[in-house]
């Protein structure tokens, strides 16, 4: 208790605290040392606490019906003209009882709220160790949330707590391991109260945990001292000797290819930013490791946009060593992207044993058609324009095969500062098949700081504002657009089609029935 809670409870009249139908409060056993015979107190007793009830709101109407009549009993002795001390176990503003009388008392009666000590510091001041340092986002979650919800949210997050056990156990720990990060976790019950148990969360019998207890991700780095890698080893100048040797006799790591997304954080999926945070080692383009915040322990190594293959063999060098490799990719990593360069490095028997998992990401097209509306609303094909891989009669024969299907065109890598032919030879092609008012998204640095988003006819399209940061999208004969004042136009491709001249469309309906997928 914090000096101020005592000097508060000795100035009151009355003693307040909340308690189950058994009578035994934690609130007012804290207390109890300072409240004298003189004192009133009041027992707000709840009337149902993990039990069924009959009322006819339910479960939070019986509570809420609860809640007001506690509240008229404090305003009864406030009236009076005494002071009021509401005893609150940890703070009383932080998933606390007292709250709901702060509700519905404090805009009526001159009001104090003394902080309290919460019970995620308690249980991490047990622990002995940081809960965050530097940089790291903590998370407080209640163990109410949905499995998948707290999955997701351990996942993305540096440290977290969960408070609100008890009943909740079985499906926090299961968040935990879907998470991957159930063997980092810590169990705190009772945080210096009696009965107090600390352990690794993950050799809890769930049958024996109670409402009082938080299960906690600590601090990555704050148990790391300078030059230190995530398991604690010192960092060597040389990260191929930061494990073990490559002779195959230390148990492999994981290589994860992690997409990024087009642009910054909010486009970065929560288990991508968990997979980020948990690697020793990050491998990839210098653009795409600097959306990835510095931690300390990790290794960063940044390669050239042009040695894919070099790049993925030495993340999966990396992981036979026994590191955790996050190889960086923007957009979507199996989109003209990382995750075949590493699939393919993968399949040479030296590598046989090294795990590889790819995490989806925001794919550059999706976020442009975002951005102009849904011009993907119905089929398209993806094709890059980069004749470095490929000859330039195959993407010539490509465009033509779709532009043929009358599919809406995603085109990647139309140009940069040594390609600048191949956007005007595109549209040459395209205006072969397509109309000339054809609708053509022109989306540049989407979620950059020079995000810039253009709706003009395929005859208008200019090469010369065409650059590798820029996507674009061809409509079909059927995407429309929508002028907007001040903007762009929408553009939107109908998920309709018209049938064929002289064919009846389906029946039923189906030709506008929404999609099941």
């Amino acid at each position: 208790m914090t000096l101020r809670a005592v000097e508060a409870i000795a100035e009151a009249d009355v003693v307040a605290y909340h308690s189950a139908r058994h009578g035994r409060s934690i609130a007012r056993s804290i207390a109890a040392r300072h409240i004298r015979p003189d004192h009133v107190e009041e027992a707000l007793v709840y009337p149902v606490t993990t039990e069924t009830t009959d009322h006819p709101g339910g479960y939070q109407g019986a509570m809420d019906e609860f809640y007001e009549q506690a509240a008229a009993r404090l305003a009864a002795h406030l009236d009076a003209g005494r002071t009021v001390a509401v005893l609150a176990e940890g703070d009383p503003l932080f998933y606390g009882s007292y709250m709901h009388m702060h509700k519905r008392l404090a805009d009526r009666y001159p009001t104090e709220v003394v902080p309290g000590v919460t019970a995620m510091a308690a249980a991490a001041a047990r622990l002995g160790t940081p809960l965050a340092e530097g940089d790291e986002v903590l998370t407080v979650l209640p163990g109410t949330l949905p499995e998948e919800e707290l999955a997701a949210r351990l996942a993305a997050t540096d440290a977290a707590v969960v408070m609100k056990l008890g009943r909740t156990f079985p499906t926090v720990r299961r968040a935990l391991e879907r998470a991957g990060r159930l063997d980092e976790a810590h169990y705190v019950e009772r945080a210096t109260m009696p009965g107090e148990r600390t352990a690794d969360l993950a050799s809890v019998d769930p049958g024996s945990v109670p409402y009082f207890a938080v299960a906690l991700l600590p601090s990555r780095a704050g148990a790391l001292l300078p030059g230190q890698d995530r398991a604690g080893r010192t960092n060597p100048a040389d990260p191929m000797d930061a494990a073990a040797p490559a002779d195959g006799s230390a148990a492999p790591g994981e290589v994860v290819v992690v997409g990024t997304g087009p642009a910054g954080p909010l486009w970065l999926t929560p288990e991508s930013r968990g997979a980020l945070a948990a690697a020793d080692d990050l491998v990839g383009y210098a653009t795409y490791l600097d959306r990835v915040p510095v931690r300390p322990g990790q290794r960063r190594h940044r390669t050239d946009n042009r040695v894919e293959a070099e790049r993925a063999e030495f993340a999966l060098d990396l992981a036979r060593r026994g590191r955790r490799v996050a190889v960086v990719s923007g957009g979507d990593p199996g989109v003209f992207a990382m995750a075949t360069a590493v699939l393919e490095a993968s399949a040479q028997p030296e590598y046989d044993d090294v795990p590889v998992r790819v995490l989806p990401g925001v794919t550059a097209a999706n976020a442009a058609a975002a951005r102009a509306g849904a011009p993907l609303g119905h089929d398209y094909a993806t094709i890059s324009l980069s004749d470095r891989l490929k000859p330039w009669e195959v993407i010539a024969e490509r465009l033509r095969a779709a532009a043929t299907a009358d599919l809406v065109l995603a085109l990647y890598n139309p140009g940069s500062r040594s390609r600048t032919w191949q956007v005007a030879r595109a549209r040459e092609l395209l205006l072969e098949l397509r109309a000339p008012e054809t609708p053509v998204v022109v989306a540049r640095d989407i979620g950059g700081p020079d995000e810039r988003v253009r709706v003009v006819p395929l005859v208008d399209l200019d090469p010369a504002e065409v650059d590798m940061r820029t996507l674009l999208i061809v409509g079909s004969t059927q995407t429309r657009t929508i002028p907007r004042p001040g903007t762009h136009p929408l553009a939107f491709t109908p998920r309709t089609y018209p049938a064929p001249t002289g064919e009846s469309p389906p029946r039923d309906g189906a030709a506008t029935a929404p999609d099941p997928a």
